[in-house]
C-alpha cells in the first residue's frame, strides 16, 4: 500500500471521544484488517525466539511483532493524549484495546445510569409543548437504547402518563384497558387534542365573564 493510500485509509478513523468508543473500534479494526495489519488482534504472542527456532517460527514471530508494532502506532496515532495519559505502558495491541474497552464500559454504565434516572424522574408541568415533552422522553429511551438498554414502546407509553399532571389521568385509565394499546404516534396525538381542548375551553370561559365585568364597569 502507497503512503498516500495509508494517509487516506488512516483519515478514515476517528479521533476516540468520549462517545463515540464503538464507532472507533469498528474503523480501527477495518483499517487494521484492509492493511493485513490484524494479525496481532487475532492471534496470541507467540513464543520468543531461541536458536532452535525454525524458519516458520521466525517468519510467524516477525509477522506478529509488525502487526502488533504498527497497530499500536495507528491506535495511538488516533487517541487523545488525555487518554494516552491514563493508559499503562502496554505493548500489546490486543491488551491494549481490551484495557480501552474496559473503561469505556464503565463509563457506559455511569451515563446509563444517569439518563435512566432522568428517564424516570421527568414530570409534566402542565406549560411548554406536550408534543416535544414526549419527544423527550423518547430521545432518553433512544440513548438507553444506544447503551444496550431497550425499553419497549408500551413500558415507555406508560412511563409518559405517569409522569403526566393529574387532569390527564383519564389517559392512563383508557390506556390501561385490554383493549387500548397505544403507539407513542397515537399517544401524542391524544395528548396533543387533550390539550388543545383545555386551551380552547379556558378561551370560551374568559368570553364569557368578560361581558359580566362590563356590565359592572357600566353599572359603577
Amino acid at each position: 500500500m502507497s503512503v498516500g493510500n495509508v494517509s487516506a485509509t488512516l483519515s478514515g478513523v476517528p479521533v476516540l471521544s468520549g462517545t463515540n468508543f464503538k464507532t472507533w473500534k469498528n474503523k480501527v479494526t477495518l483499517v487494521l484488517g484492509c492493511m493485513d495489519l490484524d494479525h496481532a488482534l487475532r492471534e496470541p504472542r507467540p513464543a520468543p525466539l531461541t536458536d532452535q527456532s525454525s524458519l516458520e517460527d521466525r517468519r510467524v514471530f516477525e509477522r506478529w511483532e509488525r502487526s502488533n508494532r504498527i497497530g499500536l502506532m495507528i491506535i495511538k496515532n488516533t487517541i487523545p493524549e488525555t487518554f494516552l495519559d491514563t493508559m499503562s505502558e502496554e505493548n500489546d495491541v490486543k491488551h491494549f484495546l481490551d484495557t480501552l474497552e474496559e473503561r469505556f464500559v464503565r463509563s457506559d454504565k455511569a451515563e446509563m445510569s444517569a439518563v435512566l434516572r432522568k428517564l424516570v424522574s421527568m414530570r409534566y408541568k402542565g406549560d411548554g409543548n406536550i408534543r416535544e415533552y414526549v419527544l423527550d422522553m423518547f430521545h432518553l429511551a433512544g440513548k438507553l437504547k444506544g447503551l444496550k438498554i431497550e425499553l419497549p414502546e408500551d413500558v415507555l407509553v406508560h412511563l409518559v402518563l405517569i409522569s403526566l399532571p393529574p387532569r390527564f389521568s383519564q389517559f392512563e385509565v383508557s390506556y390501561n384497558c385490554p383493549k387500548d394499546k397505544w403507539t407513542l404516534n397515537e399517544l401524542i396525538s391524544h395528548l396533543a387534542l387533550k390539550r388543545r381542548g383545555n386551551t380552547i375551553s379556558v378561551w370560551h370561559q374568559n368570553r364569557v365573564r368578560r361581558p359580566k365585568a362590563l356590565k359592572k364597569s357600566i353599572k359603577s
